[in-house]
């Protein structure tokens, strides 16, 4: 495939163009909706990233300790899926594109992408709990970046993702405090 790799219907199909925003229906200035676009953009890769590295993570899973934390990052995923939604609806709905593609989420990213190989669980799940880290302090920004523009919609949706960061990170702490957790082999 010598191509491109990105399909680009006719500009005729065009309804709003990356890394712009347009006119709301929500009463909130153009200026102020492309700060929150530009936070949420963030929110978004991260949380794309996230998604991606968890889900790895439990398709590669293996091991004694692995039943409850497959589990766990199934359904961690699915939580960062929806979260994923909520974010991306609101962008549309302030006028903007939420961030999609690769070169979309590169361009946003507040996380650095676990190279492709395949971890130990130790170290998987504390390179998940450093992208939830992540997540959260920026969470926190975007939530004051919201609030001083007087979007309380925004505001409220980032306090929910929040709260299921955070839970998810304590859920990872718990697990990384077991001693049994499997570690890397050493040589001799």
């Amino acid at each position: 495939m010598s191509g491109s790799h990105l399909r680009r219907p006719d500009d005729s199909e065009l309804r709003r163009e990356w890394n712009t925003v347009g006119e709301n229906e929500l009463n909130i200035p153009r200026a102020a909706a492309e700060r929150v676009v530009r936070a949420l953009n963030d929110a978004l890769s991260g949380l794309y990233i996230a998604f991606n590295q968890v889900r790895k993570h439990y398709w590669t899973l293996e091991g004694a300790e692995s039943g409850d934390i497959e589990a766990f990052l199934e359904d961690a995923a699915d939580r960062l899926a929806d979260l994923t939604d909520d974010l991306a609806i609101r962008v549309h709905a302030l006028g903007g594109v939420p961030v999609n593609g690769p070169m979309g989420i590169r361009q946003h990213a507040p996380l650095r992408i676990e190279a492709e190989h395949v971890y130990d669980l130790r170290s998987a799940l504390e390179n998940d709990l450093d992208a939830y880290a992540t997540l959260a302090v920026g969470f926190r920004e975007h939530i004051e970046t919201a609030a001083e523009l007087g979007d309380e919609t925004t505001v409220e949706l980032l306090r929910e993702g929040i709260r299921t960061i955070e839970e998810d990170a304590n859920r990872l702490e718990k697990y990384l405090a077991d001693d049994s957790l499997a570690t890397p082999a050493t040589e001799p």
